[in-house]
């Protein structure tokens, strides 16, 4: 079994890719800037993807690092170099320090469009550092991802339970329950799949969801039946400025996540699936979203 040196284990994905690598017998090593309980088979390493001292010491013996730390909204671009480019350095220098081979990148399918936002162009950029690094790297690019725990698909979840879901400009999307992408991560952490591939896994839906096909199956699994309404990409940008002069520097709706959000194609390609024979979703994405409500409902999240 691998030694995992793993960043972003705190998360939402992290901490799922945590309890997968236990269960298949790994022990991590993970990155966290608080403390954080005991766990057996998990070294907490405090620090962060700035520290070059602590990404080091996290480094230090282990086998695999897998890369899941990133930002994903920040107020500037500056945001996003530090969370998604120079973390990114920083974590591939240590590896090399430690005479690491293997280098896991989670990156995302926002990659494929560097022109579109800061956020975009950031992870291209990160994923272009991975790709000269020199070391044997796997980059895997998750759609939307979802599952108990998570925060950012919880807005859409609460609309849905009140019967009227706000959809972006037409298009499609793909989607992962987080712990069929935590499976994927840890298959790759543990050894398998093809050096330099870059894989793009999802729920198994061809051609991914439409907006207005993914709001009915989130009313399903709240239990109720949801209308929809399109925000049009003006009206989205109006609302992140406004969003913006509200909160500042702590705005969600940013303009540069207005025109990530506005982007009709966050469908995966159905070339950089993994093959079946290294892993395959075993969520149903209407089940996922069932349990992921239930789960809401539990902590208090979502009105019953």
């Amino acid at each position: 079994m691998s030694v995992i040196a793993m960043t972003g284990g705190t998360g939402f994905v992290g901490g799922a890719a945590i309890d997968q690598a236990l269960a298949a017998g790994h022990q991590v090593r993970a990155l966290a800037r608080k403390p954080q309980r005991a766990r057996e088979r998990v070294t907490w390493v405090q620090g962060s993807l700035a520290d070059a001292e602590s990404l080091n010491r996290l480094c230090d013996g282990a086998d695999v690092v897998l890369h899941i730390a990133g930002v994903v909204n920040a107020p500037d671009r500056a945001g996003f170099v530090a969370g998604n480019i120079t973390g990114t350095e920083n974590m591939l220098a240590a590896t090399k320090a430690a005479g690491i081979a293997r280098f896991i990148h989670v990156s995302s399918l926002a990659a494929r469009e560097r022109a579109l936002s800061n956020y975009c162009w950031s992870k291209a950029e990160a994923e272009d550092r991975v790709t000269a690094s020199g070391l044997d790297w796997i980059m895997v690019r998750p759609p939307a991802v979802y599952g108990p725990g998570d925060t950012e698909m919880l807005d859409l979840f609460r609309m849905a339970a009140k019967g009227l879901v706000m959809l972006p400009p037409s298009g499609r999307m793909s989607v992962i329950h987080v712990a069929d992408l935590a499976a994927l991560l840890v298959r790759l952490a543990g050894g398998a799949g093809d050096v330099h591939a870059i894989y793009e896994a999802d729920d198994g839906t061809p051609q991914g969801w439409s907006h207005e096909g993914f709001a009915d199956a989130l009313g399903r699994a709240v239990g109720r039946k949801v209308r929809t309404a399109r925000a049009p990409k003006l009206g989205l940008f109006m609302a992140a400025r406004a969003d913006r002069l509200l909160r500042g520097p702590k705005a969600k709706l940013t303009p540069d996540r207005a025109r990530y959000i506005a982007h009709s194609d966050w469908t995966s390609d159905p070339l950089r699936r993994p093959p079946r024979d290294l892993w395959q979703p075993e969520i149903a994405t209407p089940k996922g979203l069932a349990e992921t409500a239930r789960w809401y409902r539990a902590e208090g999240w979502l009105k019953r």
